[in-house]
């Protein structure tokens, strides 16, 4: 661990996947109310939620942690995606809103497996320049901190990396590799379970299909977590019984989120004819 790594941050392997950015200005709350899924206005200060950015055919193009740092500043915590494009296919939305969009490299996220000190569920504590988030349970706690980028912030750990992937999928968080992105609506990712999305709010693009689908009950299709082998990748089909019956959307080692019937009979599970096993998810992760 290099010694001048700030004191808030040591114990913390930084997540290197993770991007953020920062959305500044008077209208900041407004612009983010407007193009991603989750109740902006209504969120209090300093506090976060999970949300995501839609299609307009209420496809998901991404899921995130947004953060409202102050009544200027929201902050989206990108554990997967590539920041810079998003940041660029955003500014075309801007038109003459006061709002500007900045990744932000001198910024890290770095997480642990243990509670947090100071945050609790939504509600983020502030240490100096570092942002600490509660990002688990008693089931199985976890911290994030954000905070200024540490000038020598050491090398990865990809060990520690894939155990945080494969707790995101424990807890039903979809992880999207970019051939699962705009493939799945919110419902069939599961994102009623994060709170991730509203069908109260105002427009949002895809909120049309979003609300459609809520009201009428014509989700037929959720996630479900399995246990294969290693090596699988999204987009695998996953059979019952030999006969294709739903599709993997994420995958960290052994773990997969598969989209899967909601009602669906008994038999055996596989992923690319090798055997699978439900996994119970998580519960705790909501905001």
């Amino acid at each position: 661990m290099p010694d001048n790594l700030p004191m808030d941050f040591i114990g913390f392997p930084r997540l290197s996947g993770h991007a953020l950015l920062s959305l500044r200005g008077t209208e900041a709350v407004l612009f983010a109310h407007a193009q991603f899924s989750s109740d902006v206005t209504a969120l209090p200060l300093r506090h976060w939620q999970w949300s995501a950015w839609l299609s307009a055919k209420g496809r998901t193009l991404s899921v995130f942690q947004l953060l409202k740092v102050d009544a200027e500043h929201v902050m989206l915590v990108l554990a997967d995606g590539d920041a810079d494009a998003i940041a660029s296919q955003l500014q075309r939305f801007v038109f003459r809103r006061k709002v500007k969009i900045e990744v932000r490299n001198d910024l890290v996220a770095a997480g642990s497996f243990t509670s947090p000190e100071a945050a609790s569920e939504a509600a983020i504590a502030q240490h100096g320049e570092v942002m600490e988030l509660d990002l688990g349970s008693d089931a199985l706690p976890r911290t994030l901190k954000i905070g200024p980028m540490p000038a020598d912030a050491g090398m990865p750990d990809p060990a520690f990396e894939l155990a945080w992937r494969q707790s995101d999928l424990r807890y039903g968080l979809p992880r999207l590799d970019p051939d699962q992105r705009e493939q799945w609506t919110p419902q069939q990712l599961g994102l009623d379970r994060l709170n991730g999305y509203s069908v109260k709010k105002g427009c949002y693009p895809g909120q049309e299909i979003v609300a459609r689908t809520h009201f009428l009950g014509k989700a037929k299709r959720a996630l479900q977590l399995l246990r294969s082998a290693e090596g699988v990748a999204g987009g695998a089909r996953v059979q019952l019984d030999g006969t294709d019956t739903g599709t993997v959307a994420s995958v960290a080692g052994d773990l997969a989120l598969a989209v899967l019937p909601l009602e669906m009979p008994e038999g055996a599970l596989s992923i690319n004819g090798v055997e699978a096993h439900p996994v119970p998810l998580l519960d705790g992760l909501a905001r």
